[in-house]
C-alpha cells in the first residue's frame, strides 16, 4: 500500500500530435513543488477506466487526471465501482487538458493555467459533489454510467464528438473548431423524444437536448454539482440564422434567453424515446442509439470528494 499523500496521476494525452509536451511542462511544475506522486499515462481515453481502477486497488487517497471531461467521465466510473472499498478521505482532482473541459472552468480552473490547478491540489480542499447516474438498456441489459457534467442528445452530442475526433487528430483548439463551424450551420436535425421530467410528461421534436449535473457545455447556466438536482435544456429546431444567435448567447452565458430552449430543473429523469439521435455522457458516447432506451437519469447527491478551488 501508498503512503497516504502519494498522488496517483493519470495523464491522458489529448491529441496524437503533440503527444507528451504538455505533460512534461505540467510534471516539471509538480516536481518544483515537491509534490510525491506516481504517474501512468493512458493508452487512450478509454483505458482511463482501467488505470484508475488499478490505483483504488493499489490505496492510493488521491487520484488526480490530467485531461479532460472525458477523462473524467473514465474515472468517475470507476471509483464508483470501488466505492465503497475506499478510505474515507478518498478525493479526486483534475489538472485540465485538451477540450471540453467544463466541470474544471466550473471550479475555476483552466487549460491555460495548470500552475493554478496544481497548486490547488496541493493544497487539498475538498467538497462533496454531486454525481450522475444514467442507468439504460444495452441490448437488453441494464447498465449503469455515471457523469459528473452532462449527458447529451442529439446536435450537442454530435458537436462534442466532432470537436473531440478532430482535436485529437490536430492536437489545436482553435483548429478542431473548423470542423464544428462549417456543421453547425447546415446540421439541424431534430428527433422524436418522449421524456418524463419528474411529473411532466415531454412527446415532441427537437434538435438537441442537454441533462446536466453542472455547466452542460454552457447549455444549462444555472447548474452546479451539489444540488442535488438535474438542469435540462430542450432545444427546438431554429432557423438556419438564428444558430447564430444561440452561438452568440452561449459564448455570453445566457443560453437561456435564447428563443428556442425549453429549460426545466428536476430530480429524475425518464427518457423512452430518443429517435436515432446520438447520446453522450461527458463527451464519451454511450452504445448504439437503437439499443439504449429507456433511460433513467437520476443525481447521487454529494457522493465524491473532489479537491476544489477556493478563491
Amino acid at each position: 500500500m501508498v503512503e497516504e499523500s502519494r498522488w496517483g496521476v493519470i495523464y491522458n494525452a489529448p491529441s496524437v500530435t503533440f503527444g507528451n509536451k504538455r505533460w512534461n511542462t505540467i510534471r516539471k511544475y509538480i516536481d518544483q513543488k515537491g509534490v510525491q506522486y506516481d504517474f501512468v499515462q493512458s493508452e487512450n481515453a478509454s483505458s482511463v477506466e482501467r488505470l484508475v481502477n488499478m490505483l483504488c486497488d493499489n490505496g492510493y487517497h488521491t487520484i488526480i487526471i490530467v485531461g479532460n471531461d472525458g477523462a473524467l467521465n473514465q474515472a468517475i466510473n470507476a471509483i464508483m465501482q470501488k466505492h465503497d472499498q475506499l478510505p474515507s478521505d478518498f478525493a479526486l482532482g483534475v489538472v485540465p487538458d485538451g477540450v471540453g473541459n467544463d466541470f474544471a472552468r466550473f471550479w475555476g480552473l483552466s487549460v491555460d493555467d495548470y500552475r493554478k490547478a496544481v497548486d490547488c491540489l496541493i493544497q487539498r480542499r475538498t467538497r462533496k459533489v454531486d454525481v450522475g447516474e444514467c442507468t439504460y438498456c444495452d441490448a437488453g441489459e441494464e447498465k449503469k454510467r455515471y457523469f459528473l457534467n452532462c449527458i447529451n442528445i442529439g446536435y450537442g452530442a454530435r458537436l462534442v464528438k466532432i470537436s473531440n475526433d478532430a482535436h485529437r487528430i490536430i492536437g489545436s483548439k482553435r483548429l478542431s473548431m473548423i470542423p464544428i463551424a462549417l456543421r453547425q450551420i447546415f446540421e439541424r436535425k431534430s428527433f422524436d423524444l418522449k421524456m418524463q421530467i419528474d411529473t411532466e410528461s415531454v412527446d415532441r421534436q427537437y434538435m438537441s437536448v442537454c441533462i446536466s449535473n453542472c455547466l452542460g457545455y454552457g447549455q444549462t447556466p444555472n447548474g452546479v454539482p451539489y444540488n442535488g438536482m438535474i438542469d435540462i435544456s430542450a432545444i427546438t429546431r431554429p432557423l438556419w440564422w438564428q444558430l447564430f444567435e444561440g452561438f452568440w448567447l452561449l459564448g455570453k452565458g445566457r443560453f437561456l434567453n435564447y428563443r428556442n430552449v425549453h429549460p426545466y430543473r428536476a430530480q429524475v429523469v425518464k427518457i423512452e424515446e430518443t429517435g436515432k439521435a446520438l447520446v453522450t455522457l461527458d463527451s464519451c458516447e454511450l452504445p448504439e442509439h437503437n439499443t439504449i432506451t429507456p433511460i433513467k437519469v437520476t443525481i447521487r447527491r454529494e457522493f465524491i470528494n473532489f479537491i476544489v478551488n477556493y478563491e
